[in-house]
């Protein structure tokens, strides 16, 4: 058996961000309005508490280079 050309296909990565809703709105507010509005805090305290809340994402090692280069022996 034997390969001319591999390629593999990265993973969909369904979700970007937990907090895109409220960094869309302290945008449209800043926008509207000067960065330092007083009518913007509330907009910006919801980014922050969402950001303190929002689970980090592991960084997983990606294992596709070791599968290939194990298999590789019996191309």
């Amino acid at each position: 058996m034997k390969i001319e050309k591999l390629k593999v296909r990265p993973k969909r990565v369904e979700n970007l961000g937990a907090c895109i809703p409220e960094t869309a709105a302290v945008l449209t507010c800043w926008s509207n309005n000067s960065s330092d509005s007083p009518s913007c805090q509330q907009t910006v305290q919801a980014l922050t508490d969402c950001m303190r809340n929002a689970k980090s994402q592991k960084n997983r090692s990606n294992t596709v280079n070791y599968h290939l280069a194990r298999l590789s022996k019996y191309l």
